[in-house]
């Protein structure tokens, strides 16, 4: 990824108030306020930026002060669970006070990693971390942004024994459909990212279809899942359009009237009045 000129993002037809539910300014190469200004006149009318770690969870919660209609999201990834020690937790604990932090996120659970690469947490620790957080969004009355790679029933698993928050959000949904339709029928909320628009993936298509309107959010996942048609270059959140419009056709619905229904779905998630 990054080997291709950057595309200059241009507004689609019928694209505007866009929303970005899940993306990283602070892992984006440029300053957050050029990527902001970029996806400002690509139609992008609010973001939420993530933090994967304790640092990351930090500079996200200060961008999302600093510029406008931009939120945070604060938590340690799954990966990264082996550094939720005692004064991580209470550091989180503080972060999740601020009113700009909208979800706790993104934690969850991922297998991808383990036996590959020694940074990543186990199953165990993962799983406690994940609980911590859950714990940590219901006392905090905020959404869960799940992050969850090649781990559904271990996921499903500890969502459905562990306390319920007010909103769960399955970021970045790239599992299969019968586990799509199991989370909408909890009233979990799937958040499609640019691997929607990949053309082997008819199951995410499907599952964006299917899946009830007003539990649907899109995202870029930003540096990364670049949609097409700038696949193989760097992503950010100009290019949430086409993502839209993908699962917009999928669903057999104008764009302009499925991304109304999708950011009047990212006020309520968010619990944000404007």
């Amino acid at each position: 990824m990054g080997s291709k000129k950057r595309p200059v993002p241009t507004p689609l037809a019928g694209a505007s108030g866009l929303i970005d539910a899940h993306t990283h300014l602070t892992s984006c190469p440029d300053e957050p306020e050029a990527v902001v200004q970029r996806a400002r006149a690509a139609g992008v009318d609010a973001l939420v930026t993530v933090g994967d770690g304790l640092e990351e969870a930090e500079q996200a919660l200060e961008v999302a002060t600093q510029l406008d209609r931009v939120w945070a999201a604060c938590a340690i990834h799954p990966t990264r669970a082996r550094e939720l020690d005692d004064s991580a937790r209470e550091r989180l604990t503080q972060l999740a006070q601020n009113p700009q932090c909208v979800s706790i996120g993104e934690t969850g659970l991922d297998t991808y990693w383990i036996g590959k690469q020694d940074w990543c947490a186990p199953l165990e620790v993962q799983e406690e971390a994940l609980r911590f957080h859950i714990d940590l969004a219901v006392e905090s009355g905020k959404a869960l942004m799940i992050h969850n790679r090649e781990a559904d029933a271990d996921l499903m698993r500890v969502l459905a024994s562990a306390p319920q928050p007010e909103t769960v959000i399955l970021h970045c949904f790239s599992s299969p459909l019968e586990v799509a339709q199991q989370a909408w029928e909890r009233g979990y909320v799937l958040s499609f990212a640019g691997n929607v628009t990949f053309k082997r993936n008819d199951y995410l298509r499907e599952a964006a279809a299917q899946v009830p309107l007003d539990q649907i959010l899109y995202e870029t996942d930003a540096p990364y899942m670049t949609p097409e048609p700038f696949r193989g270059a760097r992503n950010e959140p100009a290019f949430i359009g086409h993502t839209a419009a993908c699962i917009a056709h999928a669903r057999g619905m104008e764009l302009a009237e499925f991304t109304a229904a999708a950011a009047e779905n990212f006020r309520r998630v968010y619990q944000l009045d404007t």
